[in-house]
């Protein structure tokens, strides 16, 4: 019998209240290093109106932070404009009010109004983290703009892996939180109002407590970033244990701390493949809800699941033989979900990811399980963190349904150190076939700079026999991390039989050694800012120790004032083929090769509201050449719409044979208010092979209107074009409405 996902969840929350109660969590037990960045928070019966004009009486009696300083461009300087922050808060809801100062208030940069754009960081804004735990790991982040455009994120592990604006698997950045912003530009720079609920938060379940909080402002025309509580040029915001306190919060509430969150869909889709078509309608409902057991742990519950939202895959140029990995975009599994991350510790080349949520409800990238339900258990008990997933699927084309267990847990220790474990079971529901991963890891910081994590796993697969070890793995990487050096070294081996069906890893049978150093120097000449001179070999062998491939890694990147980048970097390769392989019908054959790439990328101060990169690497391919260019333009036309074309080539020529692959995209945003936003995004890929041409083009457009916190209708039209030749021509159109609602108690 399969495991029922709603039964699952009583389990978990029993579990949850007997654990609660055996271990209350109580008084934060982690300690800040900036004891001298602290605020007393000030309550009030009621709070201000949220309309972005700080004439509420209520204000004068908040705590004012005036004093803010620079990590950017002049370490250690005050702000070079006056900025005002001030904090309150009532038993429901946390109040800021900020008014940024400037100088020059028409030079305000400020086009974007979409939420969670990722032009919001780079434009002038203003950042929250709070660390409600106070544990020097994990937050909640929340940023804003001078137009009232909102970015949240969750922060876990003091998001490990990020720098200089990196992206990594420690920052979810496709959190959504409900809270509220009013902001508006005038003659004196711009305000904003910010309201953040109680609910949206997870804390301590205590009478009186402090929170780990850290502010930063971002001053677009001049790339500066000034902190309340100052950060070294070597981390950002994310690093908690560096933040100041929000000290003396009493009487908090969270209501009943229940949302439910019901929705329905309704739709038509007309598939075509030659002269055959499919029109199919559609109408479903389901339901999320979220309950907090207790103060510190979290249940999630959903039914009839339905992701008709999501936003559709950037199309990547794959010329390896290995996987690409694609981020997860569906709401249910991206709360939360660096609690259960066991895997690379970078967030470039990633070598394993145990856990990868794309293996659920997904088959490749385009095929959809329909998800029947599942349940979600994640919080902290003092010290420990927990997290317990179940999913159950639904049998899809003529494949078994499949339920996905996965339990972490990990205890604190020290200032910002960790142990645990990791279990995940994959079983399908009508047979016998089952993958499960067992895993230890550990994260160590010692030193503010040097840190070490890494896990040792073992895999289970039906009808796979464990012999001589092979259905192991393991990871370790150990960095330091200055305002001067990034120093690391990596190691990873994986048995032939590892296999984590449920993970994200592109190669088993190999060990891989990376040794990496990188500098920071400022030598403040040609209006550099500073620039990362880097070096790095990776080397994998077989379990024979038989050299596989190696790559030297030559680079130096240059960031200047202005807020442009320029990257030159030189790879020497080598690959040992021990199978032939093929890209678009070219196959390399069984050999050893070298070759050298070359790749020079330029790009703008993403800012501006004309933006432009461009790329160009010659390089040496196996037993040819490749020559790939790209480039793009973008243009923000007002506040409200912006456009961007973008376009990559590759010339592959090798003894067996040439082709060309084109990418093309264009992506048009139109936001008519910052709850009000649509997106259309079409993109176009082609291979060329003689006198054959397959190609594929898409084109989706999303509609979104946030009519109230938490709440949304979604309108969302697909259209899909593929042309394999040989085959018959490929055509689909979808267009689906979403409503939802949430009901919060």
């Amino acid at each position: 019998m399969p495991v029922q996902p709603i039964r699952v969840s009583c389990t978990l929350a029993a579990i949850a209240a007997l654990v609660g109660a055996a271990f209350p969590l109580s008084a934060q037990e982690g300690a800040h290093n900036h004891s001298s960045y602290r605020i007393p928070a000030v309550q009030v019966e009621r709070g201000p109106d949220v309309d972005g004009v700080l004439d509420d009486e209520v204000w004068r009696s908040a705590a004012v932070i005036s004093d803010f300083v620079q990590q950017e461009p002049n370490e250690g300087a005050a702000v070079s404009e006056r900025t005002e922050v001030r904090i309150l808060y009532d038993a429901e809801t946390l109040y800021l009010a900020l008014r940024a100062f400037d100088s020059q208030p028409d030079a305000v940069t400020a086009t974007e109004m979409r939420r969670d754009s990722n032009r919001i960081l780079d434009e002038d804004n203003f950042q929250i983290i709070l660390d409600t735990f106070m544990d020097s790991r994990s937050a909640y982040m929340f940023v804003i703009n001078p137009l009232g455009a909102q970015l949240d994120q969750q922060v876990s592990n003091e998001g490990e892996g990020a720098r200089f604006g990196g992206t990594t698997s420690n920052i979810n950045r496709d959190w959504d939180g409900v809270w509220a912003v009013s902001a508006r530009r005038d003659e004196q720079g711009w305000v904003a109002e910010i309201a953040i609920p109680m609910v949206t938060l997870r804390f301590p379940e205590s009478s009186t407590q402090s929170w780990g909080m850290n502010l930063m402002r971002n001053i677009g025309r001049k790339n500066e970033q000034a902190f309340w509580a100052p950060i070294p040029r070597s981390y950002t915001i994310t690093r908690v244990s560096m933040a100041g306190a929000l000290e003396n919060l009493e009487s908090l509430n969270r209501g009943r701390d229940l949302r439910i969150k019901p929705f329905a869909t309704s739709g038509a889709s007309r598939t075509s493949t030659g002269a055959i078509t499919d029109d199919d309608f559609q109408g479903d409902i389901g339901l999320d809800v979220k309950y907090g057991v207790t103060a510190g742990l979290n249940l999630d519950l959903t039914v009839n699941t339905d992701f008709a939202q999501a936003e559709v895959d950037d199309e990547q140029v794959n010329l390896t033989r290995f996987e690409l990995s694609y981020p997860e975009k569906r709401d249910f599994f991206l709360e939360n979900s660096g609690q259960f991350n066991v895997g690379s510790a970078t967030s470039q080349n990633r070598i394993v990811d145990l856990f990868f949520t794309r293996r659920i409800g997904l088959r490749g990238r385009d095929t959809i399980v329909p998800i029947l339900g599942g349940a979600r258990l994640t919080g902290k008990i003092g010290r420990n963190d927990i997290s317990i997933m179940d999913v159950q699927t639904e049998e899809s084309l003529g494949i078994s349904g499949e339920n996905f267990l996965v339990a972490r847990y990990s205890r604190n220790f020290l200032s910002r150190s960790r142990v645990g474990g990791l279990v995940i079971n994959r079983e399908q529901t009508d047979s016998t076939h089952f993958n499960r991963t067992y895993a230890i890891d550990f994260s160590l910081a010692p030193l503010t700079a040097l840190s070490a994590v890494g896990f040792i796993g073992r895999t289970q697969t039906y009808d796979v026999p464990s012999e001589n070890y092979h259905d192991l793995g393991g990871y370790l990487n150990v960095t330091w991390l200055d305002r001067n050096w990034r120093i690391f070294g990596e190691y990873a081996a994986f048995g032939d039989d590892f296999n984590p069906e449920v993970g994200f890893l592109p190669r088993t049978g190999i060990r891989t050694t990376k040794i990496h150093f990188e500098g920071t120097p400022r030598p403040k000449i040609l209006g550099i800012r500073d620039m990362a001179p880097m070096w790095n070999v990776t080397y994998t062998t077989d379990h024979l120790n038989r050299l596989l491939s190696m790559r030297l890694h030559h680079m130096v990147g240059t960031r200047f004032n202005s807020g442009a980048n320029l990257t030159v970097w030189y790879n020497d390769n080598y690959e040992r083929l021990v199978r032939p392989f093929a890209f678009n019908g070219v196959t390399v054959p069984v050999g050893e090769y070298r070759f050298g790439e070359w790749r020079v990328m330029y790009s703008s101060n993403p800012s501006r509201r004309f933006t432009y990169n461009a790329a160009y690497s010659p390089q040496e391919f196996y037993d040819g050449d490749r020559r790939e260019m790209s480039g793009s333009l973008g243009l923000r036309w007002n506040d409200r719409l912006s456009s961007e074309v973008s376009y990559t080539r590759n010339e592959v020529d090798l003894a067996a044979g040439s082709f060309d692959l084109n990418l093309a995209a264009v992506r048009v945003d139109f936001a008519v208010s910052p709850t009000m936003s649509l997106r259309a995004v079409s993109q176009y890929t082609s291979t060329q092979i003689t006198s054959n041409s397959p190609y594929q083009f898409g084109t989706s457009v999303r509609y979104r209107w946030t009519y109230r916190p938490g709440s949304d209708i979604y309108l969302v039209y697909d259209d899909l074009r593929r042309d394999p030749t040989g085959l018959p021509p490929y055509k689909e159109r979808r267009l689906i409405l979403k409503a939802t609602h949430l009901l919060s108690r």
